[in-house]
């Protein structure tokens, strides 16, 4: 850019699939891939300032590299991942006796979660409707629902530890 400053949304447009195709290699999560790409372009806009505008591919592809590692070594101490999804367990759960105790604890879960929670847990989770396809439901940005589904795991793995 004449002026020296990055043009972050040019960036985005043309490199974003590319960060995104390198997030999802190596954290083959592809919510995960999606939060660490966005926190890609995130750094990218708090060092805009320090950074020059020479070879942009190379420059995002090493962040998004960097960002990654990150996120699996918090994967590593976060308990979510080792207790497991709540709310896919709840959604294939098949005996009575199951669907009883699912209900209550569902009810427990979701009088404290905002109203249209349920229906984003019911068309992700269930439904198997994408990140994308969910927030468009919703009338929700994605990292919006992205958000509500990750607050709503938290607070069933709290529930579920009780």
């Amino acid at each position: 850019m004449p002026d020296g400053t990055l043009d972050i949304e040019a960036y985005y447009r043309r490199y974003g699939a590319m960060v995104m195709r390198r997030c999802r290699q190596l954290l083959k999560d592809e919510d995960e891939a999606m939060d660490a790409a966005q926190d890609t372009f995130v750094r990218l806009l708090r060092y805009a300032d320090r950074l020059e505008g020479r070879a942009p591919s190379s420059l995002l592809y090493t962040m998004a590299t960097n960002v990654c590692p990150n996120r699996i070594r918090a994967r590593g101490r976060n308990r979510s991942d080792a207790v497991g999804d709540i709310v896919e367990e709840i959604a294939h759960s098949g005996d009575h006796a199951d669907r009883v105790l699912t209900d209550h604890f569902l009810g427990r879960l979701f009088e404290t979660q905002k109203p249209d929670t349920r229906t984003m847990a019911i068309c992700h989770y269930v439904d198997g409707m994408t990140l994308e396809e969910t927030a468009s439901a919703c009338g929700l940005s994605v990292s919006g629902v992205r958000k509500r589904l990750r607050t709503l795991r938290s607070a069933g793995l709290e529930l579920k530890e009780r």
